[in-house]
């Protein structure tokens, strides 16, 4: 079987990669980012490109945390599984959840790396942001974005995605991740753009602004 293609990162990717690294350990001795956003605008695309750049940085996705009974309640299970383990230097062990058979997996390691990147909706909730060297948001309207992941999981999932949209309005209203942002990340035609979040600044480095995609024409 052929592994899955993945394209190679693009300038900004490359750039933002280059930035995490050389940020201090926030976890233990790991840097920890987080990438939020709502769900279907683009996150698990977007932490593969830039686990890539990363040299191939373990990559948890919080979709293997939550369960059909606990869509935003899994703070205390990703606490106690990845957080309190990677923050000693120790490999985590988490159990991914199979959202079709709906019951938890055998125990999947995460070690210690020295960047570890957490992508889901909720990855920059108030319980977890003291434990992030960087926030990003995907900068989509969550209209935009639904529609997105309703087209993508397409009739089958329609039952799933009538729950799920007012469940993530109600966790964002009470958790809100976006303004906390420290960058927010825009997929254009090409690639994407990094921009600063209201979050920021982030590090000397600041001001950022990188893209993709040459500079537009008035």
């Amino acid at each position: 079987m052929n592994p899955p293609f993945r394209p190679a990162p693009g300038s900004a990717v490359r750039d933002l990669a280059s930035r995490i690294r050389r940020l201090p350990p926030s976890c233990g001795p790991v840097r920890l980012v987080g990438v939020d956003g709502h769900a279907g605008s683009g996150k698990t695309t977007f932490a593969e490109q830039l686990a890539v750049a990363l040299g191939g940085a373990p990559v948890l996705r919080l979709d293997d945390i939550a369960t059909h009974d606990e869509l935003f309640g899994w703070t205390g299970r990703l606490l106690d599984q990845v957080i309190e383990p990677l923050a000693h230097g120790r490999t985590a062990h988490y159990a991914p959840y199979d959202w079709r058979a709906r019951h938890f997996g055998p125990p999947r390691p995460l070690p210690p790396a020295p960047v570890v990147l957490v992508e889901g909706v909720g990855a920059g909730r108030r319980a977890l942001r003291p434990h992030l060297a960087l926030l990003l948001w995907m900068e989509l309207p969550r209209e935009e974005a639904w529609a997105r992941g309703r087209s993508r999981d397409g009739e089958e999932q329609r039952e799933f995605w009538n729950g799920w949209v007012p469940a993530e309005r109600r966790h964002f209203a009470d958790d809100p991740s976006r303004p906390f942002a420290d960058l927010l990340v825009r997929q254009r035609e090409k690639g994407y753009e990094v921009t600063p979040g209201p979050g920021g600044p982030v590090g000397p480095d600041q001001p950022l602004t990188q893209g993709d995609e040459p500079p537009a024409v008035c």
